[in-house]
């Protein structure tokens, strides 16, 4: 599993994903930081990465788009720090893996995860 971390979240989450033996990549080290999101998408989509977000768009064109790929892994909480989110988001990887190596949304708040098979 490879994940696209997006500019809205820290490039500190690569060495945290690595922490856990999961590739990942900042976007910054891969696009333009003023790249528009179906740029992020595309590369994401091209690479075989799974887009990690707290930008709520990216959910609005999955489904416009009808796109079966990438995953997209959205937080939706206002502290967004590797200290709060790191334990949730990891273990809701690892659980939801397979699903999200097929095509998913997955969102993640303070209480909840709900996920949907792609396309939208």
């Amino acid at each position: 599993m490879k994940v696209l971390i997006d500019m809205n979240l820290s490039p500190d989450w690569v060495q945290e994903f690595k922490r856990h033996n999961i590739e990942a990549v900042h976007w910054t080290a891969v696009g333009k930081f003023n790249a528009p999101d179906i740029e992020l998408m595309d590369w994401a989509r091209n690479n075989n990465f799974i887009v990690f977000t707290h930008d709520l768009d990216f959910g609005t064109a999955l489904a416009l788009t009808k796109a079966e790929k990438p995953s997209v892994i959205q937080v939706r909480t206002q502290n967004v720090t590797i200290l709060h989110l790191s334990k949730m988001v990891i273990t809701t990887i690892e659980s939801y893996a397979d699903l999200l190596e097929k095509g998913a949304l997955l969102v993640l708040d303070e209480d909840k995860q709900r996920i949907k098979i792609l396309p939208l």
